[in-house]
Order: C-alpha cells, then structure tokens, then sequence
C-alpha cells in the first residue's frame, strides 16, 4: 500500500509498470519491501549488506534475484523498466553505492533511472550496527564497530551525508522520495546533511514521511 500510494500520490500513476523503486534494508521489518515492489508491479531494486538477509528473503521467495555487481543491477534495472516486468533485486552491498551510481549514470547518460526511492536502515539505531558507513565492507564494518565506536560513528555521519547527497541529487531530476519511520531524515540531519525544508522550522524535513503523507 505504501509503494502503491506513493505512485498515486507523487507520479499520479495508479500503473507503477516500469517504474523503479529503490530502497535498501531487507531484515525484520525491512524485508517485505521486495515483495511489495512485485505485488505493485515496479521494479524494485533493495541494498542490503548483510548476505544472510538477503538469502533468507531470496529462500523465502519474497526477491528473486540477488547480485554483488553495480553494472549487472544496472542493466537488469534498464531492461525490466524498458520491458515493464515486475521485478526484485537485491544488491549485496551499500545502498550509498547504489545511489551514487544512480547519479552517474544521471550525470553520464542523461537518464534518470529511479522513479520512487525511500530507506529502511535501522537509523534508530545507527551507531551499534542499525546502519554500515559506506566506506568499509560489512566484515569490516563489525570489526570496527566492536573496536572503535567512535571512528565507527563518524563514518556512519560521512556515510549519512553522502548517502542524502545523492538522494538530493536525483530529487532534484524528478525522483520522489519519502521516508519511512525510521530516524533515517533525523540522524542525516544531526549528521549534518541538507535534509531540512527550505523556509520551514527545522523539525520540517525536504521530504514527507509515509505516515502522514503517503499512509494518511
């Protein structure tokens, strides 16, 4: 219903065939978001650097295809939307990754290849493991969580400030984004990255929250 409305709401589409969604987080409450891209006929398209997760859901039959590779995600997105086939794919690796490319190919090609995009990090808790900084592998990100949590922390806000870099980005081209209750806006904004709304207090954020915009 979330993905769905949100389509209605921001790209005036009740059809989301060949549109594309991209999100990241495939755990606990994270994990129904390849299914629900399925069931509203998009493209969806979910990072997730914790392998387990992913073939849990993969198993589970809830994402259907896995990749580790930027260019394979690429030219499956490009042919699914092109040919308006329903599809999930998780990529195993930093959803920062997957928003920057998404940025070069804007910057290279002209295209804006996302239509729909939102998180489900675990950004309420960010420091212990909720989210992993884009600078280091997921191995590598555990190491340094249990042997320096400080250093860990400010990768996580470096990681927090490019990530919403390239969602600026991109929803400056056209993409609509939302967030999804997870603290993903508020800890980029303590972190220091341009969520704020233009002209507005700043407990207003740039982009609407599912709850009060989408769900509501």
């Amino acid at each position: 219903l979330t993905v769905l409305n949100a389509g209605r709401r921001y790209l005036k589409a009740e059809d989301l065939s060949g549109k594309v969604f991209v999100t990241s987080g495939l755990g606990g409450m994270s994990g129904a978001q390849a299914k629900a891209a399925v069931i509203a006929g998009c493209v969806g398209i979910i990072a997730e650097v914790d392998e387990a997760a992913l073939l849990k859901r993969h198993k589970q039959g809830w994402l259907m295809e896995i990749s580790n590779n930027l260019d394979h995600c690429i030219a499956r997105l490009r042919e699914a939307r092109k040919n308006k086939i329903a599809l999930s794919l998780g990529y195993h690796g930093n959803v920062v990754d997957l928003w920057e490319r998404l940025v070069h190919e804007l910057d290279t090609t002209g295209e804006l290849l996302v239509d729909l995009g939102s998180d489900q990090t675990s950004c309420h808790n960010p420091f212990n493991g909720g989210y992993y900084p884009v600078q280091l592998g997921f191995e590598e990100g555990k190491q340094l969580l249990s042997s320096n949590p400080g250093k860990f922390r400010t990768l996580v806000q470096e990681s927090l400030k490019r990530h919403v870099a390239a969602i600026n980005k991109l929803a400056d081209k056209g993409m609509f984004f939302w967030d999804y209750g997870n603290a993903f806006l508020l800890e980029a904004q303590r972190a220091g990255a341009d969520v704020a709304k233009k002209g507005a207090d700043k407990t207003e954020f740039r982009y609407p929250s599912y709850v009060q915009h989408i769900m509501g």
